[in-house]
């Protein structure tokens, strides 16, 4: 069995999309999807599955979730071995002053790149860095700047259609409930 990540977009997030954790579970579930569990309500949800092709997982899960709460879903799927990758490849120092900064992981789906979403996101010096990684854009800014970061304004470019944040305590968390898993 591969362990998988499904990143979902929307919902929970301003009274919009309310899905229930336990729906969601069910969902996926019913979808023959195994040891389905659901980390926080921003919609994050780990499973076990015998398919290795990500393209179909996404589209069998999209048209799932879309049929079953009535919403344009869009997910991002990563594999265990993506996660590892997306955290031992963030940069240096990457997540290690919290009390300073704010770390987020941008998720990009496919098929944009890093490359092209680094050409929509404007950061601020002194306060946003933005790096880009395999899938990923790793972005830090400071808190006590966090009032004059850019990060907001990607919601309202197109290309954030194609994305979702997760900060970095979330992503090196559902790593570790990844890495729990008997396969």
């Amino acid at each position: 069995m591969n362990p998988y990540v499904a990143l979902l977009r929307g919902i929970n997030v301003g009274g919009n999309n309310l899905i229930k954790m336990t729906a969601l579970k069910a969902c996926f579930e019913g979808l023959g999807f195994h040891n389905v569990r659901t980390y926080i309500q921003s919609g994050n949800v780990l499973f076990l599955t015998r398919d290795l092709d990500p393209a179909a997982l996404t589209g069998q899960i999209e048209d799932a979730l879309s049929t079953t709460f009535s919403y344009r879903s869009r997910v991002v799927i990563r594999s265990h071995q993506e996660m590892t990758a997306i955290v031992g490849q963030a940069p240096q120092d990457f997540g290690r002053d919290p009390d300073a900064y704010r770390y987020d992981v941008i998720f990009l789906k496919e098929p944009l790149t890093a490359a092209e979403a680094m050409q929509s996101v404007s950061t601020k010096d002194g306060v946003d860095r933005a790096y880009p990684g395999e899938g990923v854009l790793y972005f830090s800014r400071l808190t006590s700047k966090a009032s004059q970061s850019r990060l907001t304004r990607i919601i309202s470019l197109p290309v954030y259609q194609s994305m979702t944040i997760r900060n970095w305590n979330t992503t090196t968390r559902l790593l570790s409930m990844m890495e729990a898993v008997d396969h």
